[in-house]
């Protein structure tokens, strides 16, 4: 074993066993969030990050024994780090091209679990050859740390804790610190710079390596000056906002007439807002059966006369009249709620569109939104002029009801996260909280943001858990989208009252719209499939759904392909 007095300084090798655990952990954090716009962040997503890092990490193990008894020159440990480090450097410049072109290949190729194929590979592409480099050094340092078998106990023991708490603080800092205030790439970068510098102060000690130094140094420097800006949408230069916080990839598009927030995935919409204030003819605006079906009426019409000043003679007083008896008249029909403030709570509230709605529609409404990223909120006002009387709070939605105690006349429920529902706002069990603080004549609207179709599927999931806390069940699909909308109520619908309801709406365009809803409503009759806190396969479900989608969108090309290949594709498009 080459001689280097550097490596007489225990304290050093501590220091590179300590940073080496940090950038394990630091890329393996920023793993998920590179993935995250692209193929969610959902836990299959982290299984497989997880999984292949692991992987890489035991291959490391076994390599670097083998080479440290093999030939102990500590040289070679540290042009390893070099590696690593600018392979890390190089993952913001060039890992989104590599994702990209992985999906594109396999989406023409394989019919199912497009996401998790795409995944793993992209993950063994990116992030397995740095991860593996760093999972030599523990064998290799063991070997130059260990001087007599008098003390390898403490000495291994001192270098596995070291590493240890590297791996503490690499978790923490990227979470808390890096991601949410430089970004994902710029946190690359960091440790990336890490480990280099580390392996530089031991070439400069050890007077030898200056060209692999300089090149390695020139390298950083291109990758951090194009790689440092974070787009993930690289060809999209019209965003009004990108930005990360600590749950989310964040992406705000806007054009002359609508504001559009994506999370996490790219091609999706998380929510919507129409400059004008029209609707959006998304499922925010089907959602607004629920407070009619609760027994309010939006933008009620009233009588042309007792909109009219009072004026001479007595056709003005018989025009009042007029319009006081319809007034009245409307009122014996039903048992209305018009006059009282609607009660409503938005579980997952995003940038506010159907809180937005809701408010427009019904002035007097108390509208109490939660939404757990904070970010979004803020973004709320500042792109998607959320209404200040619309309350948000910071909170997971299931935690939030935990603590509530009131009760509302409608609870929306649009948790997805990414392309599925957090699992804890899927099973009978929170279902059952929504039921309990809604009031008798409440309803509970669920979004559903895939309308997958089978026996098996996850709406049919969901359906049959809420078809079981909840007697009565409707479900429309959301015309031109995949979303499908439930709608639970404790009790059947009355249709006569409901298209009374209807025929008041002041609104043309939001009568026409809920009139087509509650028409095309199918009542869904209860099944035996059920979700519990125990049991909510939630992320598998939607991944099939998913596959379901990108089946049904693709069949065309797929075929294109098989009959003409790529270059068949290409031409295509």
């Amino acid at each position: 074993m080459k001689e280097r007095k550097i490596l007489k300084n225990k304290a050093y090798l501590y220091l590179t066993e300590f940073f080496a655990g940090m950038a394990v952990m630091a890329v393996e954090l920023g793993a998920s969030r590179l993935l995250a716009p692209y193929f969610s962040s959902s836990q299959i997503v982290w299984t497989i990050i997880i999984s292949t890092i692991m992987i890489a990490m035991a291959l490391g193990n076994i390599y670097g024994g083998r080479s440290a008894d093999k030939n102990p020159d500590p040289d070679r440990l540290y042009r390893r780090l070099l590696i690593a480090a600018v392979w890390t450097a190089a993952i913001p410049v060039l890992g989104k091209y590599i994702i990209l072109l992985i999906t594109g290949i396999l989406i023409v190729t394989i019919n199912s679990n497009l996401l998790i194929a795409a995944g793993f590979l992209a993950c063994m592409v990116i992030f397995v050859f740095p991860c593996f480099l760093l999972g030599t050094v523990t064998p290799s340092l063991t070997k130059y740390a260990v001087r007599s078998l008098d003390d390898s106990g403490s000495t291994v023991g001192r270098l596995g804790a070291a590493n240890t708490v590297g791996s503490i603080i690499g978790t923490f800092t990227p979470t808390f610190i890096t991601i949410p205030t430089v970004g994902t790439s710029v946190t690359f970068l960091i440790f990336s710079g890490i480990l280099l510098a580390l392996a530089m102060i031991y070439f400069i000690s050890a007077h030898t390596g200056k060209c692999r130094c300089l090149v390695s140094v020139i390298l950083f420097v291109l990758c951090s000056v194009f790689g440092h800006s974070g787009h993930f949408a690289f060809w999209n230069n019209s965003l009004a906002y990108e930005g990360e916080s600590i749950y989310n990839y964040l992406q705000v598009q806007e054009d002359k007439d609508t504001v559009i927030l994506s999370t996490n995935v790219l091609f999706g919409i998380q929510s919507i807002s129409r400059k004008d204030g029209s609707l959006t003819g998304m499922y925010y605006d089907y959602a607004m059966a629920a407070p009619v079906m609760a027994g309010f009426v939006p933008d009620e019409e009233v009588s042309e006369a007792s909109g009219k000043e009072s004026g001479s003679g007595d056709d003005s007083a018989a025009d009042v009249d007029a319009g006081a008896q319809a007034k009245s008249d409307a009122g014996d029909r039903e048992e209305s709620r018009a006059d009282d403030a609607c009660d409503i709570l938005i579980l997952g509230n995003g940038s506010g569109t159907y809180a937005k709605e809701c408010a427009n529609h019904f002035p007097d409404a108390k509208i109490q939104g939660v939404e757990i990223d904070q970010k979004i909120t803020d973004l709320a006002g500042r792109y998607f002029d959320m209404p200040d009387s619309v309350k948000v709070a910071a909170y997971d939605g299931r935690a939030y009801l935990e603590a509530d105690r009131h009760t509302y006349d409608v609870i929306m429920v649009d948790a997805y996260q990414d392309i599925s529902v957090p699992f804890q706002m899927s099973s009978v069990e929170f279902f059952n909280m929504v039921r309990e603080h809604l009031k008798p004549n409440g309803v509970m609207v669920v979004n559903m943001n895939m309308r997958a179709s089978g026996e098996k599927s996850i709406n049919s999931y969901l359906s049959g858990t809420i078809s079981a806390v909840f007697p009565s069940v409707y479900t429309v699909d959301v015309k031109g989208y995949t979303n499908r909308e439930l709608f639970a109520l404790n009790e059947d619908l009355d249709a006569d009252t409901l298209n009374d309801r209807l025929d008041r709406i002041g609104d043309p365009d939001l009568k026409a719209l809920l009139k087509k809803v509650c028409e095309n409503l199918r009542q869904y009759r209860r099944g035996d499939l059920l979700l519990t806190d125990d049991k909510a396969p939630v992320e598998l479900l939607s991944m099939r759904a998913i596959d379901q989608i990108i089946n049904d969108e693709l069949a065309y090309y797929k075929k294109l392909f098989r009959e003409k290949g790529i270059q068949g594709v290409l031409n295509e498009l």
